[in-house]
């Protein structure tokens, strides 16, 4: 394979070598690189250049910069599907917040490790939009796993060679970030009559995520047989407003038993409902009626009811009941796998990720989850 230096300036030299044929038209490809340096170092980078070329590993220079390729990967997957509308949404906050800002003009071929070891530094100190201050260590790692996953892509398509997030971790979530309730009883007690109590209930019992809770259907709760049916989630987008969804996964789709106090409290709220219908003359409730339905019978909003919860409970979050209801049943002893069904996990190992540091605290639960998952 040939190689020629030409220089052109007093430290600047042009490489011109073979880079193999054109795939689509069968004819030899010449390639010219700018190199800075004295003739041995280029000398050296001409012969690195036809090293790669005979390792299938070179790849042609181009001017996509991070920003453009990972916004272009985000319109990629959400429509092929692999992603849903609101994970995208989600995702382009994440680009526009954290990676156009600060590595976003950057070359895609000239991101380099020592570039995300800085970013992180950088998010970590100062990142927030507002620019009051730093980000929470789980922010930052939802805006890596984002720029790795479009990286990934761009090693499959032949664009970079190595996906240089890979080489850099993300910061360590401490455990203390993820909030629950501890006292149980007295949360509840704090939650009766307030306009939230029944949707946190399920939550608090069931383990179902807001959108999962707010597209509930009564036809899909037995309240005899103390199940409920996960079939559908809300969806809500600037893009497409309040849709219905299908579950994030085919795992999602479950039957959750329930626990009798959570009956109650849903036999309740079905009879206010049915004695509302009836002073308003609207009759039996359909099977189809939604639990949550807005006043005028429209989907609910997740982000007012995420709003109200916020206004209601400042320091926890919704999905915060989620991961209390994962924390009893680890307290309980219940092995992973059947953990891992109730919440609408697609692998146990997800669970015992996100759980870790709740089995911690118990080392013989932590290989009881274990033995389960791999005995499943």
């Amino acid at each position: 394979m040939k190689g020629h230096i030409q220089q052109r300036g007093k430290n600047s030299w042009r490489l011109k070598f073979d880079a193999g044929r054109d795939e689509k038209t069968g004819k030899r490809k010449t390639q010219f690189v700018t190199h800075r340096g004295n003739k041995r170092s280029a000398q050296i980078k001409l012969a690195e250049l036809i090293a790669s070329v005979a390792q299938a590993k070179y790849v042609e220079p181009h001017k996509i910069t991070v920003a453009e390729w990972v916004r272009a990967r985000v319109d990629h997957w959400e429509g092929s599907g692999d992603i849903s509308a609101r994970t995208a949404e989600r995702y382009r906050e994440l680009v526009e917040n954290q990676i156009a800002p600060h590595i976003g003009a950057k070359l895609l071929q000239k991101l380099r490790t020592l570039d995300i070891e800085e970013w992180h530094t950088t998010l970590r100190n100062g990142g927030r939009a507002d620019g009051k201050g730093g980000l929470a260590p789980r922010t930052i790692g939802h805006a890596h796993r984002v720029l790795g996953k479009a990286l990934r892509d761009a090693v499959k398509n032949e664009l970079v060679i190595k996906n240089v997030v890979a080489a850099e971790s993300a910061p360590k979530v401490d455990d203390e970030e993820m909030v629950i309730v501890k006292d149980i009883p007295a949360f509840i007690e704090s939650l009766r009559g307030h306009r939230l109590f029944v949707p946190a209930m399920v939550s608090l019992f069931t383990g179902m995520r807001i959108g999962e809770v707010l597209a509930l259907r009564w036809g899909r709760v037995d309240l005899d047989g103390k199940v409920i049916q996960v079939r559908e989630a809300i969806e809500e987008t600037k893009a497409h407003g309040i849709r219905l969804k299908a579950p994030k996964t085919k795992a999602g789709r479950r039957d959750i038993t329930l626990p009798d106090l959570l009956v109650e409290a849903l036999r309740e709220f079905r009879r206010e409902q049915l004695e509302l219908r009836l002073k308003l003359g609207a009759g039996k409730l359909p099977d189809d009626a939604l639990l949550f339905a807005a006043p005028d019978g429209a989907l609910p909003s997740q982000k007012r009811y995420s709003k109200a919860w916020s206004d209601f409970q400042p320091d926890m979050g919704f999905h915060n009941l989620r991961h209390t209801h994962a924390s009893q049943l680890i307290d309980a002893g219940v092995d992973i796998v059947t953990i891992s069904k109730r919440l609408g996990h697609a692998k146990p190992d997800i669970t015992l990720r996100i759980y870790a540091h709740l089995f911690r605290k118990d080392d013989g639960k932590a290989a009881a989850a274990i033995n389960a998952a791999l005995n499943r």
